[in-house]
């Protein structure tokens, strides 16, 4: 697909990631005759099939449950030129001027500077809370699964598969930045600290949200990308809810507009925003 003379661009670690949103101009699809159509469809559908059998990459499709949009797709793969080609032949895919882009978002897949090291969990947790010996035979079992723990979780951040659970939520976010409330005036401890009771809250809903966090400071107007997946839109809801009441949130955060869709195959799609 990509030209072979175009320098890839691919960050060091992780994934570039375009949310991506369309609303179907339904005038311009009227002009198109049933074999026009039928092409159109032909053409998404293989361009989908294409996309997800690149290397590396993803691609979740979506009806958007608003009139914000019709069509969303969260597009992930490493390489930015592959990302933009592909998004341009999405744009057409359906024809000139079908498809009127309403509102994109890029980010990177990035683990977290507030993730807990091993130094950490051995001081604070083993040996300060559970009295381990270091070196002992507790000790180096829980060392072995916390490391096997923090690998998979490094993995989800950077290289994610995301699940066909039907509901997806995504936003932008930024920290505040304003007087007395200016999360970058907090040294590390403070703010590391802060984070921990913001991950809390959002462990006891494992299982139930898949929550993928992408850092978009210099790439976007937010500074992060936050999606979330689910079985059930009460869960999106309410740990969006509880988290409003963490200090994070309710002192430090900016959020963007949110869009609520549905994963859903092609056909469906295609049914749904009445194609």
């Amino acid at each position: 697909m990509s030209n072979k003379e175009v320098t890839p661009l691919v960050p060091r670690e992780g994934w570039h990631v375009m949310h991506l949103f369309y609303q179907v101009d339904h005038g311009q699809w009227s002009l198109l005759d049933d074999e026009e159509k039928r092409q159109a469809k032909t053409r998404l559908t293989e361009l989908v099939q294409e996309i997800r059998a690149t290397d590396d990459t993803h691609l979740l499709v979506f009806s958007i449950a608003t009139p914000k949009a019709d069509i969303g797709f969260m597009l992930l793969t490493p390489d930015l030129q592959v990302a933009n080609a592909y998004e341009k032949q999405l744009t057409l895919s359906l024809g000139a001027d079908v498809l009127t882009p309403v509102y994109s978002y890029l980010s990177q897949t990035e683990s977290s500077e507030y993730t807990t090291t091993e130094e950490q969990y051995a001081k604070e947790t083993l040996i300060g809370e559970k009295g381990f010996k270091e070196g002992s035979e507790q000790y180096e079992a829980a060392i072995g699964e916390f490391n096997e723990r923090m690998e998979k979780y490094l993995q989800h951040r950077l290289y994610p598969v995301l699940p066909d659970w039907p509901v997806i939520c995504f936003y932008p976010m930024s920290k505040r930045r304003s007087g007395n409330d200016n999360w970058y005036s907090l040294n590390f401890e403070a703010r590391k600290e802060l984070m921990s009771g913001h991950a809390r809250v959002g462990r006891t809903y494992s299982g139930r949200i898949l929550q993928l966090i992408t850092g978009s400071t210099g790439l976007d107007e937010f500074e992060w990308g936050v999606t979330l997946l689910a079985n059930d839109t009460i869960d999106i809801k309410a740990i969006v809810y509880e988290m409003r009441f963490d200090e994070v949130s309710a002192r430090y955060a900016e959020f963007g507009d949110f869009y609520i869709g549905m994963q859903l195959p092609l056909n469906d799609l295609f049914e749904r925003v009445c194609l």
